[in-house]
């Protein structure tokens, strides 16, 4: 009687070198990997500041319109921006102070830009709890250091936008700008 032996050829199973258990394998990885990307992407990306954010994530300030010991108000980040024109006067104040005796020592030239020592340009909140100083506006109360008042609790800031009376902890918040000409600064 004649016996059959059985031999497999080495591919024998196989589809170009990829067995049916392997496509299972990496199919069943895919997918849950797939679907996970498919959530987390839009997760993400909502964490993504919003076209309103964007659009305020930096402004052009004209100063060609302040005359000198006039300061205004405007919005950058939804919060209050002050842009002061300094006089003579009121940089010579600044500048006689000894910042040693300050709550939170800075000179004036640490707060404003290099060659445009006129231009001080502060954030309106005040340190202490949030509230907008006056002295921005026209007629409003600048405080006993002829900077700015805050009615809030009664801080006082000097002209240079630094602490001298008052709960408040720190000196206005200085953002960060730069100057693309003489009379306009992007703040942001």
């Amino acid at each position: 009687m004649a016996t059959l032996e059985h031999t497999e050829s080495p591919g024998h199973g196989t589809e170009d070198g990829v067995r049916r258990r392997d496509f299972i394998n990496i199919a069943a990885v895919s997918f849950p990997v797939a679907g996970a990307a498919a959530i987390l992407v839009p997760l993400i990306n909502q964490m993504n500041p919003s076209a309103d954010v964007l659009a305020l994530a930096s402004i052009e300030v004209d100063l060609s319109a302040i005359k000198e010991g006039q300061a205004i108000k405007t919005i950058f980040r939804k919060q209050p921006l002050f842009v002061r024109h300094l006089t003579a006067a009121e940089i010579a104040d600044a500048d006689k102070v000894d910042v040693t005796t300050l709550r939170d020592p800075q000179t004036l030239e640490q707060r404003t830009s290099a060659g445009k020592k006129q231009w001080l340009i502060t954030m309106g909140v005040c340190t202490h709890l949030g509230c907008v100083p006056l002295g921005a506006g026209e007629g409003e109360n600048r405080g006993e250091f002829g900077g700015y008042f805050c009615p809030c609790h009664g801080s006082s800031y000097d002209t240079a936008a630094r602490i001298r009376k008052g709960p408040a902890p720190k000196n206005l918040e200085v953002p960060k700008y730069a100057f693309k000409s003489d009379t306009v600064v992007a703040v942001g």
